[in-house]
């Protein structure tokens, strides 16, 4: 982003060669007070590889999980309103076995009954099977086949992404144990989480302050002033790591439910009639500050 800014900078005229782009960078270089380069070490370029693709992963899951919703309301619409969820693994496997409500309304039920018990570890049973049979036997839901075809391999590619993801995180957890991160040690941080902060920012001495790191992350207020005015409807500037945003984004709203320090600190900038979000980004800045201390003092979180 600066060696792009910078070289439009230097002229109006549109050209894009490999000696243009040599020469601005070049200038840049000597002209720009810059930080120079740092080799991270082996175990951050791993963490930011395997939260990076997990983090692809996820959003290719939450699209398939979407397109399952909507098969569910054109095949069995009534079914949302039986079960307590319908992206759970108990309604993924009775519609993998019975993938429309003629197959479910002539299942034995004894049958759907034990697959319910199973894979709901307990929390459906027979009330249950025989409430979803008698709602599949009245059903204005469609299914012409092609549907249904679409609905098995939904779930299947819907399963292959858990089991990735699965996979991945068992990684990213050994290695979050073997650096001994602190970031754990604060209520509402995961493992997952805790690995994304530590991938995106690598060494924490390469920032002079915590601020820094949210101008890094994007997360800092954009400034606008002009004469006599000064903009009080500063939005997010959202330059920078969109990894690291989402990451510090993420654990500001679980921080803020369970831990009691950060929770008075959000409910108090809510009393002040600050937006949820923005009493969210509020939380993130203090959340990040209390991170650049305990990681520069190697230090725990005392609650």
């Amino acid at each position: 982003l600066h060696t792009s800014l910078y070289k439009k900078s230097q002229s109006f005229r549109k050209t894009k060669t490999d000696k243009s782009d040599a020469h601005s960078i070049v200038c840049m270089l000597m002209t720009q007070k810059l930080m120079p380069y740092v080799p991270v070490s082996y175990h951050e370029k791993e963490l930011k590889s395997l939260t990076r693709y997990r983090f692809n992963l996820v959003k290719d899951c939450s699209r398939i999980k979407i397109s399952f919703a909507r098969l569910m309301n054109i095949i069995f619409p009534e079914l949302e309103k039986i079960v307590h969820e319908l992206q759970v693994n108990s309604v993924y496997q009775l519609m993998s076995e019975f993938p429309d409500t003629y197959a479910i309304s002539k299942a034995h039920l004894t049958r759907l009954t034990n697959l319910l018990l199973k894979y709901s570890k307990g929390h459906y049973g027979r009330e249950k099977a025989i409430e979803i049979k008698d709602a599949a036997r009245q059903s204005v839901g469609t299914c012409d086949g092609i549907q249904a075809i679409e609905l098995q391999q939904t779930l299947a590619r819907l399963r292959l992404l858990q089991e990735q993801i699965e996979v991945i995180e068992t990684r990213i957890k050994e290695i979050i144990r073997n650096i001994d991160s602190p970031f754990i040690t604060i209520p509402g941080i995961s493992y997952i989480t805790a690995a994304m902060i530590h991938a995106e920012i690598g060494d924490f001495s390469d920032f002079d302050n915590a601020e820094k790191i949210l101008a890094f992350a994007g997360m800092e207020p954009s400034i606008y002033q002009s004469g006599q005015y000064t903009s009080s409807h500063a939005k997010m500037v959202k330059r920078g790591s969109r990894y690291l945003r989402y990451a510090l984004y993420t654990a500001a709203k679980n921080v803020s439910k369970w831990d009691p320090t950060f929770r008075l600190f959000f409910q108090k900038k809510i009393a002040e009639g600050k937006h949820y979000n923005v009493a969210i980004s509020h939380v993130a800045k203090k959340l990040v500050r209390v991170l650049y201390s305990m990681e520069t003092k190697h230090e725990v979180y005392i609650k």
